[in-house]
């Protein structure tokens, strides 16, 4: 007799690659890494003022065929870039260094063009830092390590029981 299968809980990133993968495919996406680490790609001052919206793909040719000598390698891509009204023209003018960094992400020469949309940004919110832990509660937590000698580190460690007390 086979026991069966246990069962754990999946992590939900299981079951929303699958979903994701079909979303980004639609507008020429490949994988979610050009999205997710746009900031590393393009680097953070280009980063905060575009977001990539869609890659083109040209159409292949009936008779074109990579894998065979003497043929043509595919023709690149077109990077569509989301892109705030007054960095536009910025972005026009490092274009090549975004294709070239774009380009040096993929390994290859994936994009020959980027094609600009002015329209506002879609920010994401970053998270409040929470509030420090009290104290008086840090304070009576390190009174009651006497075993510690290092004072600064009696204090590191009574904020510390503090800041997971608060949870």
């Amino acid at each position: 007799m086979s026991k069966p299968a246990r069962s754990f809980p999946r992590p939900l990133s299981d079951f929303m690659a699958a979903t994701l993968t079909d979303a980004l495919k639609t507008q020429g996406f490949a994988s979610s890494e050009i999205i997710a680490r746009w900031a590393d790609i393009a680097g953070p001052e280009i980063a905060a003022h575009s977001e990539p919206m869609k890659i083109n793909w040209p159409r292949a040719q009936k008779n074109q065929n990579p894998g065979r000598l003497g043929e043509e390698p595919p023709k690149p891509a077109t990077l569509m870039l989301r892109v705030e009204g007054p960095a536009a023209l910025e972005i026009q003018h490092l274009s090549a260094v975004i294709l070239e960094r774009v380009n040096r992400f993929f390994g290859w020469q994936a994009i020959g063009r980027i094609a600009l949309r002015q329209a506002p940004l879609r920010r994401r919110e970053k998270p409040a830092p929470p509030p420090p832990p009290d104290p008086a509660i840090a304070a009576r937590i390190a009174e009651g390590l006497p075993e510690v000698v290092d004072e600064g580190l009696r204090q590191a460690l009574g904020r510390l029981g503090a800041a997971i007390k608060r949870k």
